[in-house]
């Protein structure tokens, strides 16, 4: 399983992006996918996560009403819709890919397979 994340890039404050996840493997469509972030000196944190259905959908507090995470899978991507970003959004975000069918989607250690980042830089 390789996932490859893109999208991220600099963008001023209230601004938008949106970063798209592609990944290799013919059962994406049986994997739940999330977003983590890490910012400078920070922890890895959960950013969004989708079930496997895509009926389930799960947001951090910092983000939730500003940040929707979609997937297609169809195309094997999964989608993070980022609006309204502040300086803290700052970080690089990670998609991850979960394939056992957990439910404990805001964990870290839920996900069996991790992509590379890509930067997210929201200026003041």
């Amino acid at each position: 399983v390789q996932l490859q994340a893109s999208g991220g890039g600099l963008v001023q404050a209230g601004g938008t992006l949106r970063l798209s996840c592609a990944a290799s493997g013919r059962a994406f469509s049986r994997w739940s996918m999330g977003w983590f972030r890490q910012a400078p000196g920070r922890e890895r944190e959960f950013v969004a996560a989708i079930s496997w259905r895509g009926g389930s959908t799960y947001y951090a507090d910092s983000v939730k009403g500003r940040f929707t995470i979609s997937r297609d899978n169809a195309k094997g991507t999964v989608y993070l819709q980022m609006s309204g970003l502040k300086p803290e959004d700052t970080a690089i975000y990670y998609c991850a890919a979960e394939i056992g069918g957990s439910s404990y989607l805001t964990y870290q250690r839920t996900y069996n397979y991790w992509g590379k980042g890509t930067l997210v830089t929201v200026s003041s």
